[in-house]
């Protein structure tokens, strides 16, 4: 009779051990959570940089292929221009302080 006690109480302490590990070691389930989120996380930012490597691909392509959008894009981020033509560049800051200073007066 004693014997049995004896081996219940270390199945016990062994299953309570294997618990233990089980929830929270280095491989336990809390360390499988964590991954899994990590995971998500990084593969939500490969599908960001896909969809942006994608999206960059297409305007590579469109610059090479079509001569009124390159023109579009020359004028519109380098501020170029044609023969005889003027360009007005008018400072952010200065624009939004009138605004606001225009709106005040109504």
């Amino acid at each position: 009779m004693r014997g049995k006690i004896v081996l219940v109480a270390l199945l016990l302490l062994i299953n309570l051990f294997l618990l233990f590990r089980l929830i929270w070691s280095d491989q336990g389930v809390f360390a499988y959570l964590e991954l899994k989120s990590r995971y998500e996380v990084l593969q939500a930012r490969i599908d960001a940089v896909d969809k942006q490597s994608l999206d960059l691909s297409r305007e590579i392509r469109r610059l090479k292929s079509d001569k009124a959008y390159q023109e579009k894009v020359v004028r519109e981020r380098m501020n170029f221009v044609k023969k005889d033509e003027i360009l007005y560049i008018f400072p952010d800051d200065i624009a939004k302080s009138k605004e606001g200073g225009d709106e005040r007066q109504n």
